[in-house]
């Protein structure tokens, strides 16, 4: 039988040329390895820029600047918290989003990261795609105030109650549309089938002062903000959004045993990094929140808060924003929420 000879379609310089490219990018592929690992080791050699997309002042800006501060006693760098607020955390979002991947960037988000994909039309990010989970911090839990010198209102039910009886006629307050206290509302409304009008502050501070003035009769504050006015008397605290009760507020039932059942609406707040920022910087990252979290310090002023700590692996918080993800779109689409 003839032999066939089979020969390559490429000339004999063809090959070495090709030998060289292939070998070329191995070393390119090492020498990045080396590189990435080599930074690794030395970071952080820089002030790290914590980004938080709201306003100073507010539960979310307190710990990031607290968590800051002790971190980076840990990590042996200043770590600089910038507020960039704007558009419900999308200013800041889309900054970090766009920050050049070596974890000298990082930003704190809360629900929204999960809500304003099915708010808002379109996003100048991915909230999947274009960041790394580094950890979840904590949640605070908001809740259902209004004026304490009401006499008619004592519970939660007695808010029920009242909104069925007159439908369109009783207001809540928001810190702005799609913001937690705004979904709590939403949730609230939807599940109890009442009629109430949304009123939206720009911020917090605002919408408590319209609260105190009789202005607007109820607000999901976050516990943050709400508790010195109901600690001062000022306030009357009806009603937890947590499933569970909340550690600095024993004595407040939640919405879902004051008889909405099922009802839970959590606030968390979470760290993210652009995406491609190396694991092993993610995980120094990580390592250094979790041992934050673990100070006096930080438990001391996160307890004055009322914020509940969590902490958690990058891919627990993976698997937690998509979960929220699914969770809200579903509820957005029911309940007809927009951001206008």
């Amino acid at each position: 039988m003839e032999k066939i000879h089979t020969r390559s379609p490429f000339t004999r310089g063809a090959r070495a040329g090709i030998a060289k490219a292939v070998f070329s990018v191995a070393a390119a592929s090492v020498l990045a390895l080396g590189a990435t690992a080599a930074q690794a080791q030395t970071y952080p050699d820089r002030p790290i820029n914590w980004v938080v997309p709201f306003p100073p002042g507010g539960a979310m800006d307190t710990i990031a600047r607290v968590l800051g501060e002790t971190m980076s006693q840990d990590l042996g760098q200043s770590i600089v918290v910038e507020n960039k607020s704007g558009a419900g955390g999308n200013i800041g979002a889309s900054y970090v989003a766009k920050a050049k991947p070596d974890g000298y960037t990082i930003m704190i988000v809360a629900n929204g990261m999960a809500v304003n994909p099915s708010l808002y039309k379109s996003l100048y990010y991915d909230p999947i795609k274009d960041f790394e989970p580094i950890s979840l911090l904590a949640a605070v839990p908001n809740i259902l105030v209004t004026q304490a010198a009401r006499k008619d209102v004592n519970s939660m039910q007695d808010v029920i109650t009242q909104a069925k009886a007159k439908p369109g006629e009783y207001t809540y307050a928001s810190a702005g549309v799609g913001t937690s206290i705004h979904l709590a509302g939403a949730l609230f409304t939807y599940m109890g089938k009442l009629d109430m009008l949304h009123v939206p502050y720009k911020g917090s501070g605002p919408a408590i002062s319209d609260l105190l003035g009789g202005q607007v009769d109820y607000m999901f504050d976050s516990i943050t903000s709400a508790k010195p006015q109901i600690d001062a008397g000022k306030l009357k605290a009806l009603a937890i959004t947590t499933t569970k009760r909340s550690s600095s507020m024993p004595d407040v039932p939640t919405v879902a045993e004051s008889g909405l059942e099922g009802y839970d609406l959590t606030p968390w707040f979470a760290t993210f990094a652009p995406a491609g920022t190396p694991p092993e910087i993610i995980a120094k990252l990580n390592a250094s929140m979790l041992k934050a979290m673990k100070s006096e310090k930080v438990q001391t002023i996160f307890a004055g808060i009322g914020a509940e700590p969590i902490g958690s692996t990058p891919e627990e918080l993976k698997t937690y924003l998509a979960d929220e993800t699914a969770k809200w779109s579903k509820i957005i689409k029911e309940t007809g929420i927009t951001p206008n």
